[in-house]
């Protein structure tokens, strides 16, 4: 069924001229700069007013009145603070356009006028700013203004258009939980699922989309290395934690290098060691926390199954006890649908100029929007550009790179980013909706 249905859109795709696609083009752009004063607005509001994950209860309600007011049928608290908003226009396929709400625990930097002044309260009990510093609240406001534009143009098109407001993707646990909590049992399996992440990296005007694995699997490796404490002055009479654990953290760096084929991708970090109280006291034991990214599950199952065998090969290598550790899987390898990124591809050269979309090669960040393509739907996400071509330029000229997504400096050029995810998410959906009259 997947096929026919995916091979009957690109029949849609390819009876569309090249002066149809044009004309279309041309009215969505006019649309969508009269709808710019109001979406920036917006876009204000949400980032000066960030929520952290599973937390977003004004955010979600922010969202939730926008798509009830353009006409939507809307469900709040699904999954914790998920919206689920539905827009049904007649026969045809189900298209799930996605958006995150939360945002981090970061305290922003950028010196912007409309800068976040958030504070909240971490799980751990550390006071933080919160931020939007991954472009949530780009992402969030393309989506109000795509969910408009179809609800103003139902007579140009049939079928049915369901929005996501998906809490917690920083924590890679928010699509699970939507999932959980029944989110294609109660309002139906769409056919295809589109999102888009900004990318600080590429400027404005352009997207970039590739099929395949776009993000990683992810998953953390707690390891708590056990010895036998006693005096700094007497390490004979012990059996150090510390000594271990600089023994593991090299032996890990050969998992990559030279157990894993230079053709797959592999990442082992220890990002965390703790050990020791005092300068002549050998403790009991030693905390590593890692971090693991690869694209396949054998891979995966590869790099978790090395990690243990080094970590208990160490421990009796020095008589030690063995070794707490502890997985947690994180977020799955994101792959993009390899018939639908084709046909999504095409949709958005026709709109936006095929100089215009890149290719995009696979990153180790982690997206939970995985977790819908596991479900059984194809699946697309695109990078959106947000940052000026001339800011770019002046960073190139400095000789610095730009302030990466997560950073406390990063924030978007909005107006123009949100032009070009307006026009590439509504290209993109429209030509999966079929037009009303056939």
């Amino acid at each position: 069924m997947k096929t026919i249905v995916l091979t009957s859109c690109f029949a849609l795709l390819i009876l569309a001229t090249p002066s149809t696609h044009v004309q279309e083009t041309s009215s969505t752009r006019a649309w969508i700069e009269s709808q710019l004063p109001n979406l920036l607005e917006t876009y204000v509001y949400l980032h000066q007013h960030p929520e952290l994950s599973f937390h977003e209860t004004e955010t979600a309600k922010f969202v939730a009145d926008a798509w009830r007011d353009a006409g939507y049928t809307v469900t709040e608290n699904v999954g914790g603070t998920g919206v689920v908003a539905l827009l049904k226009n007649g026969d045809g396929p189900t298209v799930m356009l996605r958006t995150d709400l939360d945002a981090l625990p970061v305290t922003e930097a950028t010196g912007l006028p409309y800068a976040s002044k958030q504070t909240a309260v971490t799980e751990s009990g550390t006071p933080t700013g919160v931020m939007h510093a991954c472009g949530h609240d780009i992402h969030m406001t393309n989506l109000i203004g795509v969910g408009r534009y179809f609800a103003e143009h139902r007579s140009a098109w049939k079928g049915t258009l369901m929005l996501i407001g998906q809490p917690a993707e920083e924590r890679g646990s928010g699509a699970k939980a939507m999932l959980g909590d029944g989110l294609f049992k109660r309002f139906g399996k769409p056919d295809y699922a589109i999102a888009l992440h900004c990318e600080s990296k590429t400027p404005t005007g352009k997207v970039a989309l590739s099929p395949g694995y776009s993000m990683a699997n992810v998953d953390s490796v707690d390891i708590t290395v056990k010895g036998k404490g006693g005096h700094g002055s007497a390490p004979e009479s012990t059996i150090d934690p510390i000594v271990q654990a600089a023994e593991l953290v090299m032996s890990l760096q050969t998992i990559v290098s030279r157990e894993v084929k230079p053709s797959e991708s592999a990442v082992v970090t220890v990002g965390s060691i703790h050990g020791g109280t005092k300068h002549n006291i050998i403790g009991d034991s030693c905390q590593l926390q890692l971090t693991v990214r690869s694209y396949t599950p054998e891979i995966r199952n590869q790099l978790l199954a090395a990690i243990k065998r080094k970590a208990l090969a160490v421990a009796q290598a020095y008589g030690a006890p063995e070794p707490d550790i502890t997985t947690s899987e994180g977020t799955p390898a994101l792959e993009n649908d390899a018939e639908l990124t084709p046909l999504v591809t095409d949709s958005m050269r026709l709109a936006l100029g095929s100089e215009n979309v890149l290719p995009m090669p696979p990153v180790m960040g982690g997206e939970d929007f995985s977790q819908y393509g596991l479900a059984g739907v194809p699946i697309v996400m695109y990078r959106l550009g947000v940052i000026a071509p001339e800011r770019l330029a002046r960073f190139a000229e400095l000789g610095q790179q730009p302030p990466s997504l997560h950073s406390p400096t990063f924030y978007p050029d909005a107006r123009d980013a949100l032009a070009t995810g307006l026009l590439s998410m509504i290209s993109a959906t429209s030509d999966l909706l079929p037009p009303a009259g056939r």
